[in-house]
């Protein structure tokens, strides 16, 4: 037996006894997105009442809400960076807390000392022959974390996928090790969405995308359903912060090649994983796929070097100069700023980048009442994500506004023309009242 599989051996626990290493006052990472640790969160959750004042900072995370419960008030107070819907109602009502970041700089909060860490939670693949485990399907956003963690308390399952790139972290940096063997949460993108208007914009985001691209994808059902519509291109790329199951059938295709992508050539690259079963066999130990750190994926410089970039990303409201709100419903916080900028950033200055905000033309309330994504001026309090400087197509399923260049009169006949008809006389009513037109 090796040093390293005597370490490896002696470092193994249960979840409760690896989480009574969290102290009161401690900062702890929780890996996100569909690698949460979800045992060990469980285990401080019961563990809670015995500790005061426990921060817990993470991105986007799919999990059950248990640990920002009003009972949770004292022990554990959330810290995120992503206002997922597990924290949202915590966030709008002051009992989690958020913190607004460019999803690139994201790890450098921790890496730069900004918020110093004193526990990591991770969720990784077993470790290899040298004793080296994968960061797997959340690499990105977590190895920097890791890093710098004093302590690391790692969930090592066996159904975690080993991907390659810069993923990696040795069994003799973690403290704790807690062995299992359980399924990756899963997301199907798009399953409570209106097909026909995600069919009709992917078709018109499709128009745009020329042979040789390479995409960035963001969260959600548009960019998932734009994949079947480039089975006619050739030779496509992925640079993204996230893939999901789409790109499979593309590679399967023979379309999605990577060839022709200016840095990483024949390499799929993106910062972390969010799909299904399917998607977390196929990425295992394919050297087609690289995972890196997120401030170097989503760096609008490292993003600018890939010609024919093109950002494909989503908005909550768009008002007519050009202002786009993806993060907030007026005051209360819905999700997060993202890689939106990142991206939308690197493309527009990519030789031939194409930078795209795409969403439906209209939003259905709880009461059912309809309202327009397009509007005279964002809701009091909204948050700017993409700011009118930056913005250049927005596409909804009535057609594409090219906004850059524009004036403030051109761009508002241009959203108007691509606003639900329903509501078109009403927002022409009120620009002209704002003196738009």
């Amino acid at each position: 037996m090796t040093n390293w599989q005597a370490n490896y051996n002696s470092r193994i626990t249960t979840a409760d006894e690896a989480v009574k290493a969290v102290k009161s006052g401690d900062r702890l990472f929780l890996t996100g997105n569909a690698s949460v640790p979800l045992q060990l969160l469980a285990a401080l959750v019961a563990r809670a009442p015995e500790l005061e004042n426990v921060e817990i900072c993470h991105p986007l995370a799919i999990c059950p809400s248990d640990y920002v419960a009003p009972e949770m008030a004292g022990h554990l107070r959330i810290n995120s960076m992503f206002v997922s819907a597990n924290v949202r109602q915590a966030v709008n009502e002051g009992r989690a807390d958020f913190t607004p970041v460019m999803l690139s700089e994201f790890p450098l909060l921790f890496k730069n000392g900004h918020l110093p860490l004193d526990v990591a939670f991770i969720h990784v693949s077993p470790p290899d022959q040298h004793g080296f485990c994968s960061m797997g399907a959340e690499s990105g956003l977590t190895i920097s974390a890791a890093e710098v963690a004093k302590i690391v308390i790692a969930q090592i399952n066996e159904q975690m996928p080993r991907t390659l790139g810069d993923t990696l972290m040795h069994v003799d940096r973690m403290h704790y090790i807690v062995p299992l063997n359980c399924p990756l949460t899963e997301m199907i993108m798009g399953d409570d969405v209106d097909k026909d208007v995600v069919e009709r914009i992917a078709a018109n985001i499709a128009s745009l995308i020329p042979d040789g691209a390479t995409m960035q994808l963001g969260i959600g059902a548009i960019p998932n359903a734009v994949l079947k519509y480039l089975l006619g291109k050739k030779d496509l790329g992925i640079h993204s912060e996230l893939i999901s199951d789409g790109v499979i059938d593309l590679v399967e295709a023979g379309v999605l090649t990577s060839a022709r992508k200016s840095i990483h050539p024949g390499k799929i690259v993106a910062g972390f994983l969010l799909g299904t079963k399917r998607l977390y066999d196929w990425v295992d130990n394919n050297p087609l796929v690289e995972l890196h750190r997120t401030e170097y994926v989503n760096d609008p410089f490292v993003v600018a070097q890939n010609d024919r970039m093109v950002a494909i990303n989503s908005a909550l409201e768009v008002d007519l100069t050009g202002q786009v709100c993806a993060d907030s419903i007026g005051t209360k916080m819905y999700s997060a700023v993202g890689g939106q900028v990142d991206f939308i950033y690197g493309a527009s200055r990519s030789k031939g980048g194409v930078p795209i905000i795409a969403m439906p033309s209209c939003s259905v309330l709880r009461d059912g009442t309809v309202i327009s994504k397009i509007v005279p001026m964002l809701k009091p309090g909204a948050g700017v994500v993409t700011s009118r400087n930056h913005v250049h197509f927005v596409i909804t399923e009535f057609g594409i506004a090219d906004l850059y260049g524009k004036s403030v009169r051109q761009r508002t006949e241009a959203l108007i023309a691509i606003a639900d008809p329903r509501f078109r006389d009403e927002i022409t009513r009120q620009a002209r009242e704002l003196h738009y037109l």
